[in-house]
């Protein structure tokens, strides 16, 4: 049978009879209400939500933007549910979209984020470079300056939510990083991100800031110092299948919850792989996944685990929305990795540690792109356009023998190879 991968909002079928797919851990999912419930019932760490807001106190509710769905129009409303049992009113909450260094969401996509709470509840969009928006929170004890969202940081009570995902040198998404990068500043973001370097004498990217690893992970430890400081109440976070529907969910203190989830995650998203293949066929899994290149460049990133050295990687990534950031292209004038690195460490931006790993795996593995960028945006990538699906196939099997070894991953955004 062919493997459907999806493309945006389209599934085109990969029928390669001898390719290995490599698929999430399954498991029997609960109807999500009773997910969220459970969650909220017994939170990690924390007394229930119910129990921690007061009547009059203005609360705000953190939740990620468009290009992570995460559950937020189903568990959003049980969250403000719990508040009016507590006897807040739906004019004392606020939901501030955590969007980092993302564009602003337009209207259609806020009434996406938060379903049926939209024109009930007020709904604004975080600004990392408005420095009327932000408050100054001081320094870390490593000396990162902490500049948060003012609605947040002078918020009575701040709850979190999210989803727990891989992320290739943060070890997880989720957590703390709704905090730092979601609702803060651009210096912020920039700051802790850096910490992904090694110190300049000793060169490249710290062995710890990689995905699925939280421990001696210099990227999520100044992360979440970052994070606590803004001293949030609470945390809700789900754990996704790769259909987006939800596995479970953890609610409580903002980093026990979230190694729970963490713990979760890891087993349903990381596949043993026996043996390195050739030839990768990965869809980041349509959108959001793939709505643009910054996105994409998750399953590029774990995708590459599957194949040897040197191995043929196909990438299916619609990218309606382009690069993803205004800058991600300007760094691809630099050719030369080391050269690359230096310029970053020189002027650092996340967007640019994206570049740098894109266009590092690019120079390692021959990669062809079926998306809807152009072949010179493709070329600009160091990749190789394909209009399609059957003729990226053909372009790798001009280099090829039909035997290769193959893997089809059709959750690339959400699965890590691990070999064995």
């Amino acid at each position: 049978m062919a493997v459907l991968c999806k493309y945006g909002s389209e599934s085109w079928p990969v029928n390669l009879p001898q390719a290995q797919v490599l698929s999430a851990l399954q498991q029997p999912i609960p109807d999500p209400q009773t997910a969220v419930a459970a969650a909220l019932d017994v939170p990690l760490g924390s007394r229930r939500l119910e129990e921690l807001v007061r009547p009059g106190e203005k609360v705000v509710i953190v939740t990620s933007d468009i290009t992570r769905y995460t559950g937020s129009p189903l568990y959003l409303p049980l969250l403000v549910e719990r508040l009016h049992r507590a006897g807040v009113a739906d004019a004392e909450i606020e939901i501030v979209i955590a969007l980092g260094i993302h564009r602003r969401q337009s209207p259609a996509e806020h009434q996406q984020i938060v379903g049926p709470l939209y024109g009930r509840i007020k709904v604004s969009d975080h600004d990392c470079d408005d420095a009327a928006q932000l408050v100054d929170l001081g320094t870390t004890a490593s000396g990162l300056p902490v500049q948060i969202n003012r609605t947040v940081a002078q918020a009575d009570r701040v709850i979190v939510t999210g989803t727990v995902g891989l992320h290739y040198f943060a070890g997880f998404g989720g957590g703390r990083k709704g905090l730092v990068p979601g609702v803060a500043s651009r210096t912020t973001c920039m700051a802790t991100h850096f910490s992904i370097f090694n110190p300049p004498e000793a060169g490249g990217r710290h062995p710890g800031a990689v995905t699925g690893n939280l421990d001696g992970n210099p990227v999520h430890a100044a992360i979440l110092e970052a994070a606590r400081m803004v001293k949030p109440d609470f945390l809700f976070n789900t754990v996704l299948t790769p259909d987006k529907q939800i596995a479970t969910a953890f609610a409580g203190d903002l980093n026990l919850a979230h190694l729970a989830a963490c713990d979760l995650a890891r087993k349903l998203y990381t596949v043993p792989l026996e043996q390195p293949a050739e030839l990768a066929v990965v869809s980041c899994g349509g959108h959001p996944k793939d709505i643009n290149f910054i996105q994409a460049h998750k399953a590029f990133d774990y995708g590459v685990r599957a194949l040897v050295p040197g191995g043929t990687l196909i990438l299916l990534a619609a990218c309606p929305d382009g690069f993803g950031n205004p800058t991600f292209a300007d760094w691809f004038r630099y050719r030369d990795l080391q050269e690359f690195e230096a310029a970053l460490r020189a002027r650092y931006e996340i967007n640019g540690q994206t570049a740098l790993a894109t266009l590092d795996k690019a120079q390692h593995y021959r990669t062809i792109l079926v998306s809807g960028f152009s072949a010179q945006e493709t070329a600009l990538l160091g990749m190789e356009k394909a209009e399609s699906l059957d003729c990226a196939l053909k372009m790798a099997y001009e280099k090829l023998p039909t035997t290769a070894r193959t893997v089809v991953i059709p959750d690339g955004g959400t699965l890590l190879p691990v070999p064995v």
